[in-house]
């Protein structure tokens, strides 16, 4: 009997010694989360693995953290110890940049010079309201170059459990986007069109600045079309995206059929477009009123034939963005937002890639997009609200509609389309037409292919502040942020994007966390279980056994 449990107790040792010598030769990670959350895409795994020296994660979440971000800093934690797993040269660290209490005030604006845009978070605990600040960013750093990664996501009217889902649903993405900034070789080009009315350089500057990462940029300009066509073709084919935004003045039928050839023969586009003539600063005038305008582009014929038409007429939107009036005069003048239904306030619907989780989009003076059935595919990214309508052209608009409060009833002809993804095997837009000039070159039928029309050629305007940019969605007179920075970026993203990185965006991670109101509301009542029940368990036990004992014994 003695022999046999001498067997069995070294069997056991002798599994217990096989099995760890096992483990320490095969590694492996097992993720029973029900959304995969811990289980890293295939184009994340291909970003991380390109490494082979050293890259440094610093991550700025340490110390004593709000609730929020305390998960936030878990998530992240356990992300990077995924990407860790997959690639030995990934090492990370947390730190609390405001460790040192003698130079808060130094370290914030150091931070906030290197592009760091803190956090104010408002922390109540037991009835006390305070004002904490955190950088909740990462820096990513492999030879010599660094990278800045956002790891909290804002969205208007979001919760903290929604901001806090939102920001964890992005994480995988922004550090695969981060080390595909790091390593990439050979940028793909990105055209700005020139010579039609388009916006200015330094409207787009803070765009153009922000794709340096991913695109080396050029200006490409249609003048030269008439002369000699087939140099400027020649000039675009170079690059595989052309981005026109905002023309003001019509393009010729010569100019139509070069860009018309470059995205038949494989070119990306993203087309900014006002049908309508008004501008915000047309109105600022003693009679506070202007006239808008159809504007003639000469695009009609060319969009037709892509399957959709921007209609020259305005949206007027009761989910609105405010602008920011002068009442008064001289040292008494006082600056106040009021609402204005032409520029619509515009929320992601949530179904693709591109508008996942953004925040919303300003759009100004925008137009509705009709899409004509073909054999294109269509995605609408943005439209109005349902409480929104159309108004047509020409048409007086004066800053008086402010004193006016809208017809609600008026505002029932919404869901306007403003942005549309058009992709699909294209067709020449001069398909049986007699062509505008020879191109050597020229194609009827293209592969597959995508391109973007944006009703509104403003949703790429920055704001300029003592002639110079500011941030693209920043508006300065109100102080508030808008998406269209971030909804334009991962648009050019799309199209570009040859590794599918983009789709992460698609994934779905579902964070349970603690209900904050149902904690103050029971907090009495946990309390006094988990502290009262152990307590009484052990006094009845104890009770218990020195009864038995008693007896035991006394017998």
């Amino acid at each position: 009997m003695k022999q046999n449990k001498l067997l069995t107790i070294g069997l056991a040792l002798l599994s217990f010694i096989l099995i760890n010598i096992i483990a320490s030769l095969v590694y492996t990670r097992i993720d029973l989360t029900e959304d995969k959350r811990y289980t890293l895409s295939e184009q994340a795994i291909e970003a991380a693995d390109v490494f082979n020296s050293t890259i440094v994660i610093d991550v700025l979440l340490e110390g004593d953290l709000p609730s929020e971000f305390a998960k936030l800093k878990i998530e992240t934690q356990q992300l990077l110890e995924e990407f860790a797993s997959r690639n030995d040269n990934i090492k990370f660290n947390f730190v609390d940049p405001l460790s040192d209490n003698t130079r808060t005030d130094a370290t914030i604006a150091e931070l906030q010079s290197l592009g760091l845009t803190p956090a104010n978070v408002t922390v109540e605990e037991n009835g006390r309201v305070s004002q904490e600040i955190i950088f909740p960013w990462a820096m990513v750093n492999y030879n010599n170059k660094t990278i800045r990664v956002p790891l909290l996501k804002n969205k208007l009217g979001a919760s903290s459990e929604e901001r806090v889902n939102i920001s964890v649903q992005n994480l995988e993405y922004a550090f695969a986007d981060a080390f595909t900034k790091l390593t990439i070789q050979t940028k793909k080009r990105v055209a700005v069109i020139k010579g039609n009315g388009e916006l200015d350089d330094i409207y787009l500057a803070d765009f153009l600045t922000t794709i340096r990462d991913y695109y080396n940029i050029g200006a490409i300009t249609l003048d030269s079309v008439e002369k000699n066509p087939q140099k400027v073709f020649d000039q675009l084919r170079e690059y595989d995206l052309a981005l026109i935004a905002k023309p003001t003045e019509a393009f010729t039928d010569k100019e139509k059929y070069v860009l018309d050839q470059f995205i038949i023969n494989g070119g990306k586009s993203i087309w900014l477009i006002d049908q309508v003539a008004i501008e915000l600063d047309s109105l600022f005038n003693p009679e506070g009123s202007s006239m808008a305008f159809t504007r003639d582009l000469n695009l009609n014929d060319f969009f037709f034939k892509y399957g959709f038409r921007i209609n020259p007429v305005l949206i007027s939107d009761l989910y609105f963005t405010q602008i920011v009036l002068a009442t008064g005069e001289g040292n008494n003048s006082q600056y106040n937002p009021v609402p204005w239904y032409y520029h619509p306030m515009v929320f992601s619907q949530n179904n693709h890639p591109i508008n996942n989780n953004l925040e919303a989009v300003r759009f100004q003076f925008a137009n509705s997009i009709d899409t004509i059935s073909n054999s294109y595919r269509k995605t609408v990214l943005y439209s109005s609200s349902p409480l929104s309508k159309t108004e047509g052209v020409p048409k007086l608009i004066s800053l008086d509609i402010i004193n006016t409060p809208p017809d609600k009833e008026n505002y029932s002809d919404g869901d306007k389309p403003l942005a549309v993804l058009i992709e699909g095997e294209f067709s020449s837009a001069f398909n049986n037409r007699i062509t505008p000039d020879k191109l050597v070159g020229a194609k009827t039928e293209g592969n597959d292919n995508k391109m973007l029309i944006i009703a509104d050629g403003d949703v790429i305007k920055n704001q300029i502040r003592n002639n110079r940019p500011l941030e693209l969605g920043y508006d300065k007179w109100t102080n508030n942020f808008y998406g269209n920075k971030e909804f334009l970026v991962n648009s050019i993203n799309y199209l570009l994007d040859d590794t599918g990185l983009i789709n992460i965006r698609n994934k779905k991670v579902k964070i349970a966390l603690l209900d904050q109101e149902k904690i103050a509301n029971q907090k009495t009542k946990w309390q006094l279980i988990n502290v009262g029940i152990p307590v009484v368990l052990v006094l009845f036990f104890g009770f218990t056994f020195n009864y038995f004992r008693k007896k035991k014994f006394s017998a």
